[in-house]
């Protein structure tokens, strides 16, 4: 008998559930993969749109292109999950799958810092970072700072990058000179789990005279007076650039799935409390940060246990691995291989920064577009 498995958000976690499974299982699944969207865009694909690069057409990767045999993919927003009986609500039909697999993402709380909505700008959206770069042509130069307003957010290298990537693309413009950029974070570190790489990043920034400040937050901010809020004082900015406040989708806290604000999920098999009920990538909480290859590895986990489930037998991934390509301006790139799961502790060491790691990061995006769209 066929085992229907339905896999809601088709990003980094799902498209690579349904490629594992398609392979695995072929026949004795039937997989329907579920988006609000019509194409999947890489989450470093947003710098490249944010200075210019490429357009936002040409990083989207529409869904219709997935060929994966056995898989269905159908866009269609989620409304309801009731997790006990796992019966799914969308504004299309209605679904009573064997096994639901929630990879939903996180969502943007733009309204969690006051003014940001008003005066601020992000690139964590495609729409976002087309905004960005049109102010970014208009800028002449001036105080720019660049905030993580919360934690935890997607791709902790993303802020590191983006303001290592502005200031080469001040010095072009020959307005550097009349800038001053400023990085504020709440985390110790860049990369808490890479002291090598928070080093070269901190290292990097100082190089360019970005002035980094951690372990502080930003409150809000007051766009007429252009000014940030820290707690114990204000500080002018002529360009506030954030990465907004992360949430989990409304629809999973009113299925009652969350605690703490993301999806409660077992450590080792991803099991929701619910039986048959998985979540992978952004929207569940397990300790580990959120980026897409640490979903991808989740994906892994859940397919081992949806094996087990289908044959009776088999062993489970350890998740918990992922690498990172960092974008350090000038052309160099480095590479962070992660494994939070390594004996004695969490590993992450750096590699390069170097000109043949780009080379390196087109090939990793090629190589899952391949695999996940046939293109």
């Amino acid at each position: 008998m066929t085992t229907t498995v339905m896999i809601l958000g088709a990003g980094f976690g799902g498209l690579e559930l349904a490629s594992t499974l398609s392979e695995r299982l072929a026949s004795e699944v039937d997989v329907t993969l579920v988006d609000q969207h019509d194409a999947f865009v890489f989450g470093f694909s947003k710098l490249e749109v944010l200075f210019g690069h490429q357009n936002a057409e040409q990083v989207r990767i529409p869904y219709r292109e997935i060929s994966t045999p056995g898989v269905e993919f159908r866009q269609e927003r989620v409304l309801a999950i009731d997790p006990g009986t796992r019966h799914v609500v969308t504004d299309a039909a209605v679904y009573d799958p064997d096994i639901i697999v929630l990879a939903l993402g996180a969502d943007y709380n733009i309204a969690a810092t006051p003014g940001f909505a008003e005066g601020g700008f992000e690139y964590y959206t495609v729409a976002g970072a087309e905004r960005l770069r049109d102010e970014l042509a208009a800028f002449r130069g001036g105080r720019v700072m660049l905030a993580v307003l919360s934690i935890p957010f997607k791709c902790p290298p993303a802020p590191y990058e983006a303001i290592l990537l502005l200031h080469d693309r001040l010095v072009a413009r020959g307005i550097r000179e009349g800038s001053n950029l400023h990085m504020v974070s709440p985390q110790p570190s860049p990369i808490p789990v890479s002291p090598q790489t928070s080093a070269a990043l901190e290292r990097a920034m100082a190089e360019r005279g970005i002035a980094y400040t951690k372990r502080h937050r930003i409150h809000g901010i007051d766009p007429d007076a252009q000014v940030a809020q820290f707690k114990d004082h204000d500080e002018p900015y002529d360009l506030f650039i954030g990465i907004p406040t992360h949430k989990v989708p409304d629809v999973l806290v009113e299925a009652g799935l969350t605690q703490d604000g993301w999806v409660a999920v077992d450590p080792v098999t991803l099991e929701t409390p619910y039986a048959g009920v998985y979540a992978i990538g952004d929207c569940a909480e397990t300790g580990i940060p959120k980026a897409g290859t640490f979903a991808e590895s989740a994906a892994h986990v859940v397919a081992d246990g949806i094996v087990r489930s289908i044959r009776g037998a088999g062993g489970l991934a350890s998740g918990g691995t992922g690498l990172c390509y960092l974008e350090f301006g000038h052309g160099d790139v480095g590479r962070v291989d992660v494994d939070f799961h390594a004996d004695g502790g969490p590993t992450a060491p750096l590699l390069g920064p170097s000109p043949a790691y780009a080379a390196e990061k087109a090939k990793f995006g090629a190589a899952r577009r391949a695999r996940w769209f046939g293109a």
